[in-house]
């Protein structure tokens, strides 16, 4: 948390955004502490990392703090720090979120983030195809 304070006083000078990010142990109170500590101190909020560790939805925090969420990551994972799945198969608000974002109009990129093991009889490209169109599709 430290570094949040000494990189937030040079983002606040230089009016640059810093998205932080954090894993499964990072919680509302470690981005409220970064985030008191410089206005262009940001959240990367990792989608599955947040339900995973948290055992909760990402939803309400993006609804709360999505003026200083520069980015998401998009990806799937299941509840009790369950492993990373394929789009659609896991606990993970993909769509709730993706709409959300939409929906407001709020200047969030969404990065796919691909973690889950590439299964038999597939490859890398195909499976990140398939994760842009879970999203296309909860998008149309």
């Amino acid at each position: 948390m430290d570094d949040t304070k000494r990189l937030g006083t040079f983002a606040d000078k230089h009016k640059m955004m810093v998205g932080y990010h954090g894993h499964t142990k990072t919680g509302p109170l470690d981005w409220e502490t970064a985030l008191g500590y410089a206005r262009y101190n940001g959240v990367n909020l990792d989608l599955g990392h947040f339900i995973a560790g948290l055992n909760t939805s990402p939803i309400p925090y993006l609804k709360a703090h999505h003026d200083r969420v520069t980015h998401i990551h998009v990806k799937d994972r299941k509840l009790n720090n369950g492993p990373n799945v394929p789009f659609g198969e896991g606990d993970t608000p993909i769509k709730e979120a993706l709409q959300l974002i939409r929906d407001n109009t709020w200047n969030i990129q969404a990065t796919i983030e691909f973690e889950y093991p590439v299964p038999p009889g597939s490859d890398r490209m195909k499976e990140i195809a398939k994760c842009a169109e879970y999203c296309r599709a909860a998008l149309a």
